[in-house]
């Protein structure tokens, strides 16, 4: 029914752009782990949010074959800039190949290394109206300790694979790093007073945060 639903959806979406869907297919035919990869829905429901806030900077944590990064970009207010992370370097030259056949060079700056040394070492410089993590699981609370203060007041933050295949709904096992740290950046947000959220149910979960004027009291 999933399956069928999603098709659904697809169907009475607008197409997928052909460079994306282009990008798509090389990385479901080349990367060894395909499913990291956003897809046309929640691609496109990447471009909405980016074409109705139209951000200035905005912050990628995780690039891996540049589907989200172009994805968030194409709504960058004129002369704005995406700054995108990738650990993995073995990537670096699918990432700049993709980034240059979607005519995105001069909007998407790529950063490689562990986004939370670039942090730390001020090499990712703030204030980003939007934050996107995708980054590693098991990273989620500590990326969302050092990307806050990086967001603009009003600012948005968004977390892809909150639901991570079901697994935060069962009890979550010590060994279990990943699941442990979705779950564990959840539960931050939910009692976080300095912000506002939505869990939508879109592919693998995507969260959307809202950074408040004013702390506000949370149950």
């Amino acid at each position: 029914m999933e399956n069928a639903t999603e098709a659904y959806c697809e169907a009475f979406s607008t197409p997928e752009d052909p460079v994306l869907r282009a990008i798509y297919r090389d990385t479901q035919l080349h990367q060894p782990f395909p499913r990291m990869i956003s897809g046309h829905l929640q691609g496109m429901l990447l471009q909405m949010i980016s074409r109705m806030l139209r951000p200035e900077r905005v912050l990628e944590l995780g690039c891996f074959t540049a589907y989200s990064a172009i994805c968030l970009a194409i709504g960058l207010k004129e002369g704005g800039l995406l700054d995108t992370v990738e650990v993995n370097a073995e990537l670096e030259d699918v990432i700049r190949a993709n980034i240059r056949v979607a005519g995105m060079e001069d909007r998407i700056l790529l950063h490689t290394g562990d986004a939370r040394e670039l942090i730390r070492q001020g090499r990712l410089q703030g204030p980003y109206d939007l934050v996107f993590i995708d980054g590693d699981k098991e990273q989620y609370p500590e990326y969302y300790t050092l990307v806050f203060d990086l967001v603009r007041t009003g600012g948005y933050i968004l977390a892809d694979n909150v639901l991570w295949g079901g697994k935060v709904l069962e009890e979550v096992k010590t060994s279990d790093k990943e699941t442990g740290g979705i779950h564990l950046f959840n539960t931050m947000v939910r009692q976080d007073a300095r912000v506002v959220q939505l869990l939508l149910p879109v592919r693998d979960g995507l969260m959307i945060i809202r950074k408040l004027d004013q702390p506000t009291l949370k149950g």
